[in-house]
Formats: C-alpha cells, structure tokens, sequence
C-alpha cells in the first residue's frame, strides 16, 4: 500500500531515471549506406531501407558499433562480448517498418556508473558530488520526423533522420531533484564529447532525453511512475521534472492516485501534454531480429575465449585498440584539480565546464610549474572571459597565444603590472593584428605596476591640487568622495597604481590634509 505523505512540500522526495538517446558521429546510417547529414533537404538522404521497402535488409555500420563501445566505456560500463538485436514493434507514422531495431535483451553494454558534481550559484554553495548508475546502453536506430501543419490539417513525413545511429544510456532511478538531471546530463554530454562519439548539439537533436519520475512516501517506497518523452533541452528537462513532481504531488495531496502515464514534452507551450497510459514492456512485442546475427566483440584477449568455436570470423569485430581511444573522465579532472593544485570544488568545477579554459590552464601550468594556480585561474576565467565578451568573440574559436597568457600571469604574479594593466594586455592579445608580445607592451608603453608608497603619495597629492573642489568635500568615513579620489588617482597612473597598496596611502594623505585644514 503506498503510504502516507507529509503536507510540507519540502519534505518531499522524488526517485528521477533518465533514458538519454545520444546520435552517434558516424557517416552513414546504422543499418544503410545514406549519409547522418543534419540539415539536408526533406527525404534526400533515404535508402530503400530506411523506407521499410520490402526485401531490403539491414547491413550492420561497424564504425558505428566501435563508437557505441568506446562511449559505453567511458561511461564505466561492461561491454558484452555477445549481444543481439530485437524489434521493438510500435506504430508511428515515422516509423516506416512499424518497429525500431534496437538491443532490449541482450545490450550492448550493462552496470555502468557515472560520478558527477552538482553545482547551482545561488541554490549551492559549492559543488555536491553525485553518482548514477547505468542499467544498459543499447544501440538503435532513430526514427523520422513527423512535421504538423495545424492550419491545413495536414502531417508531412521527413525519413531523413530515420536509421541514425543511436545509443540509448537507460540510468536507474536514483536522482532526487531537477538539478541532480540537469547536472547528470552535462557530464554524459561532456563525456561523450571528450571520446568525440557524439557532437552534443541539441540544438540539432543529437541529444533527447526521456525522463521517468516517482513520488516516495514517507516510507521510502516508491508511487507510481511517469515518463515524459523526447526533451530536445536541458533547459526542458528541468521545467519538464518541476511540473511533473507538483502535478504528482497537488493528485495525492487532493487525495487522488497517480496514473502510470506517458508525456510529451510541448517546447512552445513550456509545458506537459498528455500522450498516452504507459505502455508495459510486453505491448512492444519485442523479437529477435532475424536478419542480423549476435553482434560479437573482442575488447581484450580475454574475451576471446567466447568467440573460439565460431567458424564464420566476419562476424567478430577486433575492437583491442578501442580502450586506448577512451578520455579521462570529468569527474577525475576535478579531482585532479583538486588535489594537485589546491583549487576549491567551485574553481575546480567552472574550470571542467569550460574545456577549451582547462586546456588552457593545464598548458600554462605544465609550461611553469611555478605558476600560482589560483592566479592563473582567475585570469582565465574571469579576464579572459570577460575581454572576449567585450570583443563578441567565441571562446571556442579563440587562438590565443599560450605564451602571451603565460607572460601575462608572471607579471601579475611577480607584481611587475597591476591587475587592470593585466586586463589591457588580455585586450591586447586577443586582437587578430596585435604582434607584440605583452611584455614588449609594458616597457614601450610604461606599464610597470607602481607600488612605492613615496611614489604613489606624489600621484595622490597631484589629483588632490586638480580636485580641489571635491577634497573641500571630504570627510572621514565619506565613501563616495573617498572612492571618487581613489578613481582618479588610478586614472591619473594610467591604471599602474598598486590597489593592494594605494588605498592606505590615498588614507594617510587625506588624513594628513584634514588635520592640516583644522
């Protein structure tokens, strides 16, 4: 019997699984020689095949197969050394054969895990680490586009995308929230980039997530489970988990039972629209696919010893060099961080959300060990950033000089140039015609960091006889005027004023000048 809930919203609990469809870089089609082209105009790229026309049949892409094991490896899954293909039988007007090959029986891989760090400014204070586990990731092929025109009442059937190579990663649910999703997500995403087997545009639908969620009692044991389908964003997957939970939550409340429901997911409306009762397993009516034989993998000599007594050796696949194509994984970069270099969770955690800002760190920080790892992060993540900002440039498309960030980092650490000095320079080097190196910049331009207290008393009293009018202002504890002053005199350096040490003697001085006036 499904127990009693408690009224307080927050102590609500969830059990959230994820289903992700991830479309694999291959060329061509899964099972046909068509090309994986997005964009290509309607129904161009369909072979008989995709077409479902009768006597085609499947031929296995083995560029495909190679990909779906290093993803599934990265992902700390088993590989299976035998698996096989089903038809999954379901009726859409995009699905031409009226089934999807696909792996239900026997997947591809299997007990996977997923380590991943949860992190929302403004919700956390730093970073939660988390772990998922996987069920079993199968390789399928996609179906195609159905597009609606409402005003005509008409559907029209784009086969393009049908026959894609996909894998489907099915996790357990053991996700508690929205942002738990939103963060597991990132990282398959990431993951799967690193390995290079999925580009990870959603945009494009390389990516589309079903989400299944239940409410727990006060008990722990599980209600009723929703599915909604096919969310194109993270962003959706997000709202989708909200809305869900509050329709489960306000159906109990008002003393009412949670239907086993099926979703999908309405981008324009921002909202749910009701599908269908979720179908159970049996009403797929899953059978083996005749026309391709058990899918057989050599992943290391010691899954050899399951293929010796087959005679026919075209239907082994030698994947012996695939583990050395998997990447380190995030989660390890983030601890890697961590421990090497003292980073915080925070500074370890935007730091692997940035891969192009990792890189760059790794490279300056292997290049001098020397470097101070918090100065060198700050830079990259805030100068860096915020000067292509400035500029409207792309940091993917950014090719700056390792050397020139390098040089700029030294003269900060070394107190050679102050920081917003430092902030001109990152200007500087990010213009496509700029050929001088910025250490060449701050001897010919005179940049060097001015930390004599002597030196900066002369440049305060020189503002304080130009800004008469605003020193008669002055009071003690007067901020605005205060910093006001302080403005002009580092304006007045060209931004060479050393703020760790002005503001003291920006103090003394006016101090000084107040006395003198009483």
């Amino acid at each position: 019997m499904f127990g009693r809930y408690s009224l307080l919203g927050n102590n609500w609990s969830a059990a959230i699984g994820l289903e992700i469809h991830a479309q694999l870089t291959t060329k061509t089609k899964l099972f046909s020689s068509a090309p994986q082209q997005y964009g290509a105009p309607v129904n161009s790229t369909v072979t008989l095949f995709d077409a479902a026309i009768p006597g085609t049949l499947p031929v296995l892409n083995k560029k495909a197969v190679e990909l779906a094991v290093i993803s599934a490896l990265a992902l700390n899954c088993k590989v299976n050394p035998i698996s096989s293909f089903d038809r999954k039988h379901y009726f859409y007007s995009d699905l031409p054969a009226g089934y999807q090959i696909t792996q239900q029986r026997q997947p591809l891989a299997e007990n996977g895990e997923v380590k991943f760090a949860v992190y929302q400014p403004g919700v956390h204070s730093k970073p939660y680490y988390k772990s998922s586990k996987i069920k079993q990731i199968q390789l399928e092929q996609d179906s195609g586009k159905s597009l609606h025109n409402t005003k005509l009442n008409q559907k029209y059937i784009d086969l393009n995308r049908a026959g894609t190579a996909l894998i489907e990663i099915v996790f357990q649910p053991d996700l508690e929230n929205e942002q738990e999703a939103c963060a597991l997500i990132k990282e398959v995403l990431t993951i799967l980039k690193r390995a290079q087997t999925c580009s990870g545009k959603l945009e494009e639908g390389n990516l589309r997530i079903d989400v299944n969620i239940s409410i727990r009692d006060e008990n722990n044991n599980l209600g009723p489970r929703t599915e909604i389908k096919n969310v194109g964003s993270i962003h959706g997957v997000v709202h989708a988990i909200v809305q869900e939970k509050k329709r489960q939550i306000n159906i109990i409340e008002g003393g009412g039972i949670v239907q086993n429901e099926t979703f999908a997911w309405d981008v324009v409306k921002n909202s749910l629209t009701l599908m269908r009762d979720k179908e159970e397993a049996n009403d797929y009516r899953f059978v083996p696919e005749p026309n391709l034989p058990p899918l057989r993998l050599i992943i290391n000599n010691s899954t050899k010893e399951f293929h010796k007594d087959i005679r026919n050796k075209e239907n082994i696949l030698d994947l012996k060099h695939v583990p050395s194509k998997v990447p380190e994984t995030p989660q390890n970069d983030r601890l890697y961080l961590i421990e090497k270099y003292g980073l915080s969770d925070v500074y370890a955690y935007n730091l692997v959300a940035q891969e192009k800002l990792l890189d760059f760190f790794k490279k300056l920080l292997s290049e001098d060990s020397s470097r101070d790892p918090k100065i060198t992060y700050l830079l990259l993540m805030y100068k860096l950033l915020n000067a292509l900002k400035v500029k409207s440039m792309d940091l993917e498309n950014c090719y700056v000089s390792i050397d020139y960030l390098g040089q700029i980092i030294d003269m900060l650490q070394k107190k050679v140039i102050s920081k917003m000095t430092g902030d001109y320079l990152i200007q500087e080097i990010l213009n496509v015609d700029n050929s001088v190196s910025p250490s060449e910049l701050v001897e010919r331009e005179n940049l060097k960091i001015i930390s004599n207290p002597k030196e900066l008393k002369k440049c305060c009293l020189k503002v304080m006889e130009r800004e008469k009018p605003l020193v008669a202002t002055y009071k003690k504890k007067n901020k605005i005027v205060y910093n006001e002053l302080l403005r002009k005199v580092i304006e007045y350096t060209n931004n060479r004023a050393d703020t760790n040490v002005l503001p003291q003697v920006l103090t003394e001085v006016l101090n000084d000048h107040l006395n003198n006036r009483l």
